[in-house]
């Protein structure tokens, strides 16, 4: 089913007089089947999104691969969390309206939208403080529910709808959703201030917007750190002041002169394996932050008596909330920052996009198009 060739799931209530093509995970590592089937009606506040562009995002991986490496070498499933299969993916949704629920207001057909997927059920302490992204009881869109890998997407209210404007590149918006939102999150939470040197390490398309962000948004001295020559010359490029390879030379000694000596004031590590995360906490300065974004996984371990005595903190940072993504969807709107959008993929290479991503061979963010 790998090939792309459709298979037939019929769905016998809710359904409009409209058929629907999805790329789903149906057996884990294996490819993606693509399936025909009949769309969701939507109900109440419910809108149906005719889907332009889906992002191909890193945690598409860990969906399809089934789960994350943990502590000890514990395999961390994506079904103890939650997850089911067969599932479609894809969180990073834009789009243009297709039918909207009798309750649905302040929006009209056809209108162009960004998804905001990260959607809680209402009632826990976060949800009612406006972090759904940190709710108890997540159902994220493209996780818990189907996603946007598919010709249309169900999405469960019209309150979880960006107007985008029209002169904004479909692709490169729907990429806001997450890449950029989880860059922008991330970004936030190390509190940068002015002449203040970051580094952030990992130069894909989480790491190449958190530098866009922190150069517009922060005034901070930007320090990217990779592994690929090719990324960080891109990094460059996006506002980076200098790059580190932390594959040809040792990036605690690197970083250590490239800061006078005194550290980094704080770290935004998009890879977040054990051992970046061993390099982060050997240079930083006193009072630094360590932000952990990437979910590569693995353990760490701490100086306990550093911890206090040099008072570092060390936090993670899971996407953003609707009010991040609508200041996002401004910044873009006025140019302050470009999401780099650098490979397109149809509806049956989806196997193929999540293959090229895992592999290294994206350098920006891949987007499908069904």
């Amino acid at each position: 089913m790998g090939d792309g060739s459709p298979s037939t799931v019929f769905i016998s209530n809710n359904i409009l007089d409209l058929d629907m093509k999805s790329a789903r995970i149906v057996k884990l590592k294996e490819s993606l089947e693509v399936q025909e089937i009949e769309a969701p009606k939507p109900k109440g506040a419910q809108v149906l999104i005719k889907v332009h562009s889906a992002g191909v995002c890193h945690s598409d991986i860990h969906l399809w691969e089934g789960g994350y490496e943990g502590p000890h070498g514990l395999f961390l499933k994506t079904t103890d969390r939650g997850v089911k299969y067969p599932l479609t993916p894809g969180h990073e949704i834009a789009g243009t309206i297709d039918t909207l629920g009798e309750q649905a207001e302040g929006f009209s057909k056809n209108d162009k939208v960004l998804v905001y997927p990260w959607i809680g059920e209402g009632l826990c302490p976060a949800c009612r403080i406006g972090e759904e992204n940190l709710c108890d009881k997540p159902r994220s869109i493209g996780i818990y529910v189907d996603g946007g890998y598919s010709e249309y997407v169900l999405v469960p209210s019209y309150k979880y709808l960006v107007k985008i404007d029209e002169g904004m590149d479909i692709d490169a918006a729907a990429t806001l959703s997450c890449s950029a939102l989880t860059a922008y999150g991330a970004v936030k939470n190390a509190n940068l201030k002015p002449d203040d040197n970051v580094v952030v390490v990992g130069a894909g398309g989480l790491g190449l917007m958190a530098i866009q962000l922190a150069k517009a948004v922060t005034g901070a001295r930007i320090i990217a750190m990779d592994i690929d020559d090719k990324k960080l010359e891109v990094a460059k490029d996006e506002g980076a002041e200098t790059t580190v390879n932390s594959k040809k030379e040792d990036p605690v000694k690197a970083i250590m002169e490239l800061t006078d000596k005194l550290g980094a004031d704080a770290v935004i590590d998009f890879v977040n394996a054990s051992k970046t995360v061993e390099a982060d906490m050997q240079f930083l300065r006193r009072r630094a932050k360590v932000v952990l974004v990437g979910l590569f996984g693995g353990e760490l371990k701490l100086s306990l008596i550093s911890m206090p005595t040099r008072a570092y903190r060390l936090s993670g940072s899971y996407t953003g909330t609707l009010s991040d993504l609508i200041e996002l969807v401004s910044l873009a709107k006025r140019r302050v920052i470009k999401p780099l959008v650098s490979n397109r993929f149809k509806l049956n290479q989806a196997t193929e996009a999540l293959t090229m991503l895992k592999e290294g061979k994206i350098a920006g963010r891949g987007v499908i198009n069904p």
